[in-house]
């Protein structure tokens, strides 16, 4: 049963980064895309193109950090997606794109305020911004851990954006919602000065989120 269910979380892996391909949310081989398992990860590989990945491409990682002799070469941005299953207990997801305004936004250096109710999505009052460092680096996993300590998504300087979820259908999802609250707030940039929601407000939206939607009887 552990066999099957490790092969269908390889094969969701491949679907989850096929549908951020198709979606636009990272071009060519950009991103990737990792499951918590066991005592580690499931993770996209380096430098391979989606439509090619079978599930023995997807590379597990185990709690030390090791990949197993002769399997692929992970994803060079392993050590970030890591370090955001070790800050984020509630994350069994995570998948970092190179969406176009949420990476421009990045690239600018800013953080997604609350300038729209639904920034709240993130768990906060704002979609913060991870330090810059080279990426692949221990210090960039550094950063993104301090930048998702209290949010479930962040941009990341100069280089794309990470979304956490309870599963890879969820990960997906807040990274699409990052993507379209990015191009809102560079259209609203352009237009004008966006009204900022104070802190009551957001705490106040905050609130609401946890009741909204379907709830568990």
């Amino acid at each position: 049963m552990a066999d099957q269910d490790e092969a269908w979380l390889r094969q969701e892996i491949i679907d989850t980064a096929l549908a951020m391909s198709r979606e636009r949310l990272s071009p060519g081989t950009s991103g990737n895309v990792s499951a918590r398992w066991e005592d580690g990860m499931l993770i996209t590989p380096t430098g391979m193109a989606y439509d090619n990945l079978i599930p023995e491409d997807i590379v597990f990682i185990d709690g030390n950090g090791d990949s197993a002799s002769g399997a692929r070469k992970p994803s060079s941005e392993w050590r970030f997606h890591f370090s955001a299953y070790v800050v984020r207990k509630d994350a069994h997801a995570v998948v970092h794109t190179h969406s176009r305004f949420a990476t421009a936004l990045a690239c600018c250096r800013r953080t997604i305020p609350a300038f729209h109710y639904m920034v709240a999505v993130a768990g906060g009052d704002d979609i913060p911004l991870a330090d810059y460092a080279t990426f692949g680096t221990q210090e960039l996993a550094d950063h993104v851990a301090v930048a998702l300590e209290d949010r479930t998504a962040c941009l990341m300087a100069n280089h794309g954006a990470i979304a956490c979820g309870a599963n890879l259908d969820a990960a997906l999802g807040l990274a699409r919602e990052v993507e379209s609250l990015a191009a809102q707030y560079v259209a609203a940039l352009q237009t004008g000065e966006p009204h900022i929601l104070d802190g009551d407000e957001m705490a106040r939206v905050l609130e609401r989120f946890e009741t909204y939607g379907q709830q568990d009887n």
